[in-house]
């Protein structure tokens, strides 16, 4: 019962972080007795989780962007962009692809680096900044594609990063066995780091839950990653889209929670000014943010391309929405200095489990458009609403 008293407790104080878990969790079995099972089949979960990776990437730099009050509307064109350069590298130039990545992720950053710019140095709004690049990446996406309308890439290494798997090595029973093990892997980190940060916020005397609550949380959240790893597994296991989904959550939450970077943008976010007066460079950490979300753009553009082993016309249309939606249904907030790495990746998979949902229930397009803007509306309705009650 105290431990029961106590989750209740901290799920109403923390309700930003936990409302989008529950959210998720609500989704997902509402869908599953829907459509009596087949929601949460190996097949869809693991199809589901690779058509998220392109947009799940965008929205971990856009939270970043959003955090110290900025956006990035140009993120969508520009992915398409520069998955149609990858696609001419590789087919035309003859490049190869461990040279292709590493020039598009650099490609990336300077795009990015050019939006920092006009913010910070110019001191242009990024909605007007990023509503020229968009604009402009719209019109060169065409350009490079108008002579053949699509370019087919062939590239078997190229392709296998989005629609590939991770090798089997051996199977137990149905199941991968590599793809066990890198499950095992996660929860064994995930464990590791909440023992280390619980250690740490107890040294410096900060407040903690109780062992009781410490014990459930860990092993509950073991418990869901070992069952999706179950899931996968069961099919064809982790694909190469997961992976670089997992290494980009591993590297921005490290840089977000255990860097002084990262203390630094979300003091810029909080106050911009407080954080200069402090000896912030707000400059500074402006570049930072827009250059990693150049390179995240320029990794989204190369996980699309290679998903559909093509690069298109129409590459990078509507991203950038799916990114900020994704973002702000993550618990990221309008007002700046809040938002999570983790939250981003929840909200883009809770907004692509409601299209998988709605998609296997039959719902029309249009309906499914106005039940994802409704789902937003009430994210950002729940921002306002919470930062008022802590006011």
């Amino acid at each position: 019962m105290k431990i029961l008293n106590e989750a209740k407790s901290l799920i109403k104080v923390n309700i930003r972080d936990y409302g989008m878990y529950i959210a998720l969790f609500v989704i997902m079995l509402t869908f599953s007795i829907l459509t009596d099972g087949l929601f949460m089949s190996s097949r869809n979960i693991s199809n589901l989780i690779d058509a998220t990776g392109y947009i799940a990437v965008l929205a971990v730099g856009m939270t970043l962007v959003i955090v110290i009050r900025h956006i990035d509307l140009s993120v969508g064109f520009a992915a398409g962009f520069l998955g149609a350069i990858a696609a001419i590298l590789l087919t035309q130039a003859g490049v190869s692809v461990y040279l292709t990545i590493p020039i598009i992720l650099v490609l990336g950053i300077v795009v990015g680096m050019f939006n920092g710019f006009l913010v910070a140095q110019m001191g242009i709004p990024s909605f007007v900044a990023s509503l020229a690049g968009m604009l402009i990446f719209r019109g060169a996406l065409l350009r490079v594609t108008e002579k053949t309308g699509t370019i087919i890439v062939k590239d078997e290494h190229f392709n296998a990063i989005g629609n590939g798997f991770i090798p089997s090595l051996a199977k137990v029973g149905n199941l991968n066995l590599l793809s066990l093990i890198v499950g095992a892997l996660i929860i064994v980190l995930f464990i590791y780091f909440e023992f280390s940060k619980r250690k740490n916020k107890l040294h410096y005397n900060f407040e903690v839950i109780s062992n009781g609550m410490f014990t459930v949380k860990v092993v509950f959240i073991s418990a869901i990653i070992a069952y999706i790893t179950w899931i996968l597994a069961g099919y064809n296991g982790f694909s190469w889209t997961v992976v670089i989904v997992l290494i980009v959550v591993v590297v921005y939450q490290f840089l977000t929670t255990s860097t002084v970077i990262g203390r630094h943008i979300y003091a810029v976010g909080s106050n911009p000014e407080a954080a200069h007066l402090s000896g912030i460079s707000v400059k500074k950490i402006t570049y930072i943010v827009f250059g990693s979300m150049g390179m995240l753009t320029a990794l989204s553009g190369i996980l699309f391309t290679a998903r559909l082993q093509s690069a298109t016309t129409t590459a990078g249309t509507l991203f950038e929405l799916d990114a900020i939606a994704a973002a702000y249904v993550g618990g990221v907030s309008a007002a700046g200095g809040v938002g999570k790495v983790t939250g981003s990746i929840i909200g883009a998979v809770v907004m692509a489990s409601l299209s998988s949902g709605m998609n296997l229930l039959g719902v029309g397009i249009s309906y499914q458009y106005m039940i994802r803007g409704g789902v937003l509306a009430a994210a950002v309705i729940f921002d306002v609403i919470t930062r008022k009650q802590r006011a």
